[in-house]
């Protein structure tokens, strides 16, 4: 059976950082695949 592509994304599990493990928000321009905390990267 065929799904919806929008049910075949929303059904993709959430992102984890590669070196610590956490869920990380995805951003829909950003290929990474650490999370801020790991790379280093604090509030401007």
């Amino acid at each position: 059976m065929i799904q919806s592509i929008m049910e075949f994304f929303r059904n993709l599990p959430a992102k984890q950082c590669s070196e610590c493990g956490k869920s990380m928000e995805e951003q829909h321009e950003c290929y990474g695949n650490k999370c801020d905390h790991c790379l280093g990267i604090s509030d401007l």
